[in-house]
């Protein structure tokens, strides 16, 4: 680090925990952010701030004034821009040193396995679950942690999966890709604004630590935040072992309820 990088992230240098090399880890880290709105904004905002060195962004949306409720990383300015490119600007105006690559599509199975061999995390701040059980899948094909968070109302929930260990479930373990399952959607159940804030605060986080080799972590572990009565709940979380995603992907590449997607 030079040393304006050293000013930059001292308070980060200051936690014995993390120190120089946890914060040379997440400068030379590589992180992609699925959505850029509710969940999507603070997680954006936060890697940048704390040197995630690239941060790849994918979202194919564009900013609509109803977003502005929630999706902090966008301006009234910006209303019917992409929201990655949106994003990205919030983001190099708070730390211009980052790498950051603006995707404007659709995370598709084909995109994503194009990405994910250069990264080392994926935040997972979509809100439906047809895009959630693709980078599930993908995240096991090429054994890259998944951090995963959602929000709807005042109800959020969170968990991190990660191939590369033998006992975590994956996504689709713990949510099961069921035809005809019932997304709720905040435009017309409604989200409360601090929600997406609280719970992207958290991937952010376990992302952060993740990538500098730091604390414990998610995996095997869900929580759930009552946003009304502000109470944390958590369940433990196992391996399903006849999962269509990760027990025959465990075999040949890593050792290895039904819910709401969420909204941003």
């Amino acid at each position: 680090m030079n040393d304006e990088q050293l000013l930059r992230y001292s308070r980060h240098i200051l936690l014995n925990e993390l120190g120089v090399e946890g914060q040379e880890r997440l400068l030379a880290a590589h992180a992609l952010v699925v959505g850029a709105g509710g969940l999507g904004s603070p997680v954006a905002l936060y890697l940048a701030s704390a040197g995630v060195g690239r941060i790849t962004l994918v979202d194919h949306d564009l900013v609509d004034a109803t977003n502005l409720q929630r999706q902090i990383a966008h301006t009234l300015a910006r209303v019917g821009l992409a929201k990655a490119r949106s994003a990205q600007a919030a983001m190099q105006a708070i730390n211009p040193d980052v790498r950051i690559d603006a995707v404007i599509q659709r995370a598709d199975a084909a995109l994503l396995d194009a990405l994910l061999p250069t990264v080392q995390v994926v935040l997972d701040c979509t809100d439906n679950f047809a895009t959630r059980h693709a980078i599930n899948r993908a995240c096991v094909r090429h054994r890259v942690p998944l951090v995963s968070g959602a929000a709807i109302r005042f109800d959020g929930q969170l968990s991190v999966y990660d191939a590369r260990e033998p006992a975590s479930p994956c996504y689709a373990c713990v949510f099961p890709d069921t035809e005809g399952l019932e997304e709720t959607r905040c435009a017309t159940m409604g989200v409360f604004a601090p929600l997406v804030g609280i719970v992207g605060t958290v991937q952010a986080a376990e992302a952060l630590k993740l990538l500098s080799g730091i604390g414990s972590r998610l995996v095997g572990r869900l929580l759930m935040l009552d946003g009304l009565g502000m109470a944390w709940h958590e369940v433990q979380l196992g391996r399903h072992s006849a999962c269509p995603v990760c027990a025959h992907a465990a075999d040949s590449t890593a050792p290895a309820s039904g819910a709401w997607a969420g909204q941003t």
